[in-house]
């Protein structure tokens, strides 16, 4: 099972970087051929569950996540959202750590373990490299868009 861990500083106060990484329909925006289901009514919340729908024509599949931690930012203190996948294809978990920086700006930390239904660990190194290529992207776009 891959575990991989993002990091990026943005210009922004660490409750705004959080508000843009945990508005799940957004991260449709940023992921290619992904759109978002959110399953539970808010607010986001421990419980909370949502599906990433990849897709190409009637090929796809479901990422089903569960937020298992939630701790937003508050106080000048970091925030944690963990998120458990709970898929038929997609396994694993991610932790999305969002802590308050000098001058205004903010450090995340994405950290993820994925795991593929089915394929077997040889492959692990593909899908470590398109994984930090997929998610590295898409914070980066989520962080710069409002």
């Amino acid at each position: 099972m891959p575990l991989f861990t993002l990091e990026r500083t943005a210009p922004l106060p660490a409750g705004e970087a959080w508000r843009r990484l945990t508005d799940w329909p957004r991260h449709a925006g940023v992921a290619p051929l992904t759109r978002i289901t959110v399953l539970t009514p808010g607010p986001t919340r421990v419980g909370t569950r949502f599906a990433a729908r990849s897709a190409v024509g009637p090929l796809g599949f479901d990422d089903v996540m569960e937020v298992t931690v939630w701790r937003p930012p508050a106080d000048g203190g970091p925030g944690l959202c963990r998120l458990d996948k709970r898929g038929r294809v997609i396994l694993g978990w991610a932790e999305i750590e969002v802590r308050p920086g000098p001058g205004g700006r903010t450090r995340v930390v994405w950290r993820e373990e994925l795991r593929v239904r089915f394929l077997p660990g040889l492959f692990d190194g593909a899908v470590d490299r398109a994984s930090r290529a997929v998610f590295g992207r898409a914070v980066t776009r989520l962080l710069r868009q409002p």
